[in-house]
């Protein structure tokens, strides 16, 4: 870790490890974002180096109808691995979030990243409440568009809950990278392996590019 620098109301946090990867955490003042926070990061991991970008507790957006923002903006040296993966997202009742990550990969460049929000406070009867809740995601591997993925969940819409049924999480994961490819071929067989059932509490998918 050469550098970090933040703004209120962002944290970051930097602890020491006995591996060779720069650990970072995020965190928030006040412990989650509320109306009309608009967070923008940048983080840039130099040729070969390894990075670990994570939450120190899940994302809680309050109820916002401005709505609150996130951004994720990554350069990914040659031969280097970015880990994004924070805890899940949870939105209250009628708070809206958006969120944007833009990953550029060098070449060899690896990235493993989770995109994740549950279905909120559940136990308050707050289960599929929120407005809002929108996450995109754009990577591109030596200046190519590799991948771009957006989800859009909105209560004006319809009802939320009535469309997942049982389920309280919608998580994404991608790989990208030639060193994981023993990773990604292990992971997506498993998916694969993977029993279809009506009325399952679980779903899984693979999509591999």
């Amino acid at each position: 870790m050469s550098r970090a620098f933040a703004t209120s109301p962002l944290r970051l946090l930097t602890p020491r490890n006995h591996g060779h990867a720069a650990w970072i955490y995020t965190s928030s003042h006040g412990g989650g974002l509320v109306d009309g926070d608009d967070i923008a990061m940048r983080a840039s991991i130099g040729p070969g180096a390894t990075a670990y970008l994570s939450t120190q507790s899940a994302t809680k957006v309050y109820r916002s109808p401005r709505g609150t923002r996130a951004a994720l903006d990554a350069d990914v040296g040659e031969n280097a691995l970015l880990v994004v993966a924070p805890d899940a997202v949870i939105c209250f009742a009628g708070s809206r979030y958006r969120q944007t990550q833009r990953i550029n990969l060098g070449a060899g460049g690896a990235l493993v990243l989770v995109d994740w929000v549950t279905s909120g406070r559940r136990e308050s009867g707050e289960r599929w409440a929120f407005d809002e809740y929108f996450s995109r995601t754009v990577v591109h591997l030596e200046e190519r568009l590799l991948i771009h993925d957006a989800l859009a969940l909105r209560a004006s819409d319809g009802r939320m809950a009535a469309r997942f049924g049982a389920c309280d999480v919608l998580a994404a994961v991608i790989l990208v990278g030639s060193v994981l490819a023993e990773e990604i071929e292990r992971l997506d067989a498993r998916v694969r392996a993977e029993p279809v059932t009506r009325r399952a509490d679980r779903l899984i998918a693979a999509a591999p590019v």
